[in-house]
C-alpha cells in the first residue's frame, strides 16, 4: 500500500484527501473529449479536458443548458468556458428539458434535440488562492509547503451566508448595444458588489444571473455558486451578448424556466429578479410582469442613465417602472444616475432585497401567517374526541407553507390551567410542527377559555421571533361552557391585530363562540355538535384565514 501511494502524483494524493473531505474536489478528474454529461455521477463535478477536441468533433446538443447526450468538453468549447487547449470546467446536472435550441458558437455548431432525460450547465472553474505542483515524486514524502496548502485545502472555512437574508435572487443584467462593452463591465462591477454586500452563502441569499438581450440567456443558476468568491469569479467571466434591450422577454424567461426546487429554488423563501436597465427597455413589461406576480415572485427595477428629454420620444412606456415591479409603492423602484457612481448605491439596493417582510409579492397567506391554536383539554373533551381536535388543527397546519422564513405555528392546551406546548419558533419545518401538534398529551381538567386567549396573546405573539413577518390567527377549539369571562380578553387580543376563529363543539355555547370571534362574527364561527364533524370544517377555515390575509394586505 505504501508503495503504491509513493507512486502517485502528489496531484493524486491531494484528490484522495480532497474527495475524503467532501463529495466535491478542488482537484478536477480528466476526462476524454467523448466524455458525455450522462457518464457523470455526481451532480457538481470537476473536470480537465484535454487539448484539440475540436478536431473530433464532438456532439453537442443545445445552447448554454446541454443534453446529458453532449460531449461536455464540446459543450465547454461551446460556451467559451475553454479553448482549444482544453482546460478545466465544472459540470452542474441538471433536470431534462423538452427543447434544447441549436447555435453556432466560438466555432463549435450545436444540434438541436427535442426532449432528453437530463441536462447540464458548464462553467469555468474558480482556481485555488495556492497552487500545488502536480509533479510526481516516488520516495519523497510531500514537502512542508505543500502539507500547509492541503491543510489550507481542508481547513478553509465556508460562508454560511448571511441568516437574516434568506432570499433567492436573479440578477438581469441589461446586454444590449445600448449600454455597450464598457458600462457593461461596470455593471458587471456592481452585480459583484452587490453580491459580497448581501453576504452570499449556503444558509443566507443564493444569486443567479440572467442576461437580458434580444434572447435571454441564463449564465448560472442559485446553488451554482454559493460562495462569494466563486459568485464574484462567475459574475466577472461573462461575456458581453449586445442586441436589444428585451427586459421583458428576460423576466418572463426567468420566471419560466429559472425559479424551480430542480434549480436550487428553497420553499419558502423569498424570489426576487432584480432587473437592470440602463435607459429604457426594448420591448413591453406588462404581460412579464403580471407573470411575475402570479407567480409570487418581486420584481425590482434599477435603472441607470434615465433617456434624456430628447429620447423620450423613443421610449415605449415611459411608466414602465410603475408597471413592472412588485408593486407601485416606491420601495420597487432603484433608480442611478450613472454607471460611474454605483458604488454607494450597492448598500442601500442590498439592504432592501434584505427587508423580507417587504416582498409582497412573496408573502401570501401560506407562507406568512402566525397561526396559533389554543385547544380545550377540559375532562369533557375525553381522550379519544382530544386525538380528533388535534388531527383536526394538524389537518389546518398541513395547508401553510411552515419554515423559518414562512409560516409559523404554535399551540397551548388549556382546562383551569394553561401549557405552552410549542411556540412560533420552536418548529421550522411542517413536518415538525405536525408531529408536535399530535404528540400533545392531554391534561384534563376545568375550562377558563378567557384566561387562555390572555395567555396565548402573552405566550404565543408577543413571544414570536423578533423582526418575523406575518398576520396573526388565533384558533380557539372548545367544547363547553367557560367558567370565566371570554369577552374581554377577546377585545384585548383583537385589539392586538390578532384575528380570531372560534370552533365550538357539542356544548360549546353560541353566545360565547361569538364574543370571541373577530368581525364579522359569521365567518369567524363554527359549530358542529360531534367531534368527527371537525373535518368538515378545514378547507373553509384555511380559506376563511387566506381571506383575511388578503383583505388586510
Amino acid at each position: 500500500m505504501q508503495a503504491w501511494l509513493a507512486g502517485l502524483s502528489l496531484l493524486g494524493v491531494l484528490l484522495l484527501i480532497c474527495g475524503a473531505a467532501g463529495s466535491e474536489s478542488s482537484v478536477p478528474v480528466p476526462v476524454t473529449c467523448a466524455t458525455r454529461g450522462a457518464d457523470l455521477v455526481e451532480t457538481r463535478q470537476l473536470l480537465l479536458c484535454p487539448a484539440h477536441c475540436a478536431q473530433y468533433r464532438p456532439s453537442v446538443f443545445g445552447t448554454g443548458v446541454y443534453a446529458a447526450v453532449s460531449s461536455v468538453c464540446g459543450a465547454a468549447m461551446h460556451r467559451g468556458v475553454i479553448g482549444e487547449s482544453g482546460g478545466t470546467l465544472m459540470v452542474h446536472k441538471l433536470p431534462g428539458r423538452t427543447n434544447y435550441l441549436s447555435s453556432t458558437s466560438n466555432g463549435v455548431q450545436s444540434q438541436p434535440l427535442a426532449r432528453w432525460t437530463a441536462s447540464f450547465t458548464v462553467t469555468k472553474w474558480v482556481s485555488p488562492p495556492q497552487e500545488v505542483s502536480s509533479h510526481t515524486s516516488t520516495a519523497a514524502p510531500p514537502s512542508a509547503a505543500v502539507k500547509k496548502t492541503v491543510k489550507k485545502i481542508l481547513k478553509k472555512p465556508t460562508s454560511q451566508g448571511n441568516r437574516d437574508c434568506q432570499v433567492d435572487v436573479a440578477l438581469l443584467l441589461d446586454s444590449s448595444h445600448n449600454i455597450g462593452q464598457r458600462r457593461f463591465n461596470l455593471q458587471k462591477s456592481f452585480a459583484s458588489k452587490l453580491a459580497l454586500m448581501l453576504r452570499v452563502g449556503e444558509h443566507g441569499p443564493h444569486v443567479g444571473v440572467v442576461q437580458a438581450s434580444d434572447m435571454p440567456r441564463t449564465e448560472f443558476y442559485l446553488t451554482n455558486y454559493t460562495q462569494p468568491k466563486d459568485v464574484v469569479f462567475a459574475i466577472k467571466e461573462i461575456a458581453f451578448m449586445g442586441g436589444n434591450t428585451n427586459t421583458g422577454k428576460a423576466i418572463t424567461h426567468t420566471v419560466e424556466t429559472f425559479f424551480s426546487p430542480e434549480l436550487g429554488v428553497r420553499r419558502g423563501h423569498p424570489r426576487i429578479i432584480v432587473a437592470i436597465v440602463d435607459g429604457w427597455p426594448s420591448d413591453s413589461l406588462d404581460e412579464a410582469a403580471v407573470l411575475a406576480r402570479e407567480s409570487g415572485i418581486n420584481v425590482f427595477i434599477v435603472s441607470v442613465a434615465k433617456p434624456s428629454p430628447e429620447e423620450l420620444n423613443m421610449v415605449k412606456d415611459p411608466d414602465f417602472f410603475k408597471k413592472a415591479v412588485c408593486k407601485d409603492n416606491g420601495f420597487f423602484s432603484f433608480t442611478m444616475p450613472s454607471w460611474f457612481t454605483t458604488t454607494k448605491f450597492v448598500k442601500p439596493l442590498g439592504q432592501k432585497l434584505c427587508t423580507i417582510d417587504q416582498m409582497l409579492c412573496s408573502r401570501t397567506c401560506y407562507n406568512a401567517v402566525n397561526l396559533g391554536f389554543l385547544i380545550d383539554g377540559s375532562s369533557s373533551v375525553g381522550e379519544a374526541n382530544f386525538r380528533t381536535v388535534l388531527e383536526f388543527v394538524a389537518s389546518v397546519a398541513r395547508s401553510f407553507d411552515v419554515s423559518d422564513v414562512g409560516a409559523r405555528v404554535g399551540a397551548v392546551q388549556f382546562t383551569y390551567d394553561q401549557r405552552l406546548e410549542f411556540g412560533l419558533n420552536d418548529h421550522t419545518t411542517k413536518e415538525q410542527a405536525l408531529q408536535a401538534l399530535r404528540r400533545i398529551p392531554y391534561m384534563s381538567g376545568g375550562t377558563a377559555t378567557g384566561d387562555a386567549i390572555t395567555y396565548a396573546v402573552r405566550n404565543l405573539f408577543q413571544k414570536r421571533r423578533p423582526g418575523s413577518a406575518g398576520r396573526n390567527f388565533l384558533v380557539v377549539v372548545t367544547d363547553g361552557q367557560s367558567y370565566d369571562d371570554v369577552r374581554g380578553p377577546a377585545r384585548a387580543a383583537h385589539k392586538e391585530g390578532i384575528t380570531v376563529f372560534s370552533v365550538g363543539v357539542a356544548w360549546a355555547p353560541l353566545d360565547d363562540l361569538r364574543s370571541m370571534a373577530s368581525e364579522p362574527k359569521e365567518s369567524h364561527t363554527f359549530f358542529t355538535r360531534e367531534f368527527s364533524g371537525l373535518a368538515n370544517f378545514q378547507q373553509t377555515l384555511v380559506r376563511a384565514i387566506c381571506r383575511d390575509f388578503t383583505d388586510a394586505n
